[in-house]
């Protein structure tokens, strides 16, 4: 299945050449986790801090089971520092 993964600010680094901006759509077995995408594009998982599913906020014990759907957007964002 295809879902499109969306990165930012600092993970924008771990995007593969065919990024449109910040953005890629890539194929992915049905049963893959957000963890599995993360960890596929080296985004150390510590740096994926914020990863949401279609807007939606994925918790931190959610991201080792399989959720993802066809055409899902999976965006994530590093930790978020400064004041």
């Amino acid at each position: 299945m295809r879902i499109t993964l969306k990165m930012y600010a600092s993970l924008t680094d771990y995007l593969p050449d065919e990024a449109e901006g910040n953005a890629v759509t890539i194929e992915i077995a049905d049963d893959t986790t957000p963890h599995q995408v993360i960890d596929n594009h080296g985004v150390p998982r510590d740096e994926a801090h914020l990863v949401l599913k279609n807007g939606t906020y994925v918790e931190p014990a959610d991201r080792d089971r399989p959720c993802l759907e066809e055409g899902d957007v999976l965006a994530l964002w590093p930790p978020v520092a400064g004041g």
